[in-house]
């Protein structure tokens, strides 16, 4: 893994909201590691991207009764890029744990690619999809994968299966 490749792909300014978002939840004491499009690229398969998403924990969120709100200081734009967030309470509890210990690449906390390709799945957009299919193709470890999927999410072995089928064919 290695987010390099596509920090330097990107825009600056998706790069530098990168960066200053990670130091501002670092600073708060929020767990994080980072998602999508800048995820997707550490893992292989560089691509462009207007926003920058992270995993967070829940210590980003105050909670008011039925209300749900960032934290003071959790940042949502940073020079007009967007900042969006994703919680291990809407995506699985397994995911609380890619926040306790995630992989490094320079300085940047990353998502490890069987829980990214895990929330892909889950969102199943075709962007999303299509992600998992140029993972696979950039060498995901497919056993590896499946076997998270089984652990955590067995309703989508098949639709990986599928992909892996359709990456395959691609090459």
């Amino acid at each position: 893994m290695d987010i390099k490749e596509a920090l330097d792909f990107v825009a600056p300014k998706v790069r530098d909201a990168a960066l200053q978002s990670a130091a501002q939840l670092e600073q708060l004491g929020v767990r994080h590691a980072l998602a999508g499009g800048l995820a997707v690229g550490a893992h292989g398969y560089v691509r462009a991207t207007a926003d920058v998403d992270f995993l967070v924990g829940e210590e980003a969120f105050e909670h008011h009764g039925v209300l749900v709100t960032f934290r003071p200081g959790v940042p949502i734009e940073v020079n007009g890029v967007r900042i969006d967030y994703l919680s291990p309470v809407a995506l699985g509890p397994q995911l609380e744990e890619v926040l306790d210990a995630p992989p490094v690449s320079e300085g940047l906390a990353v998502v490890p690619i069987e829980a990214l390709i895990y929330m892909k799945l889950r969102a199943r957009r075709r962007q999303d999809l299509l992600d998992v299919v140029e993972l696979i193709n950039a060498g995901a470890d497919v056993r590896r994968v499946r076997q998270y999927l089984e652990q955590h999410a067995a309703d989508l072995v098949a639709v990986f299966d599928g992909l892996v089928e359709e990456a395959v064919e691609v090459n």
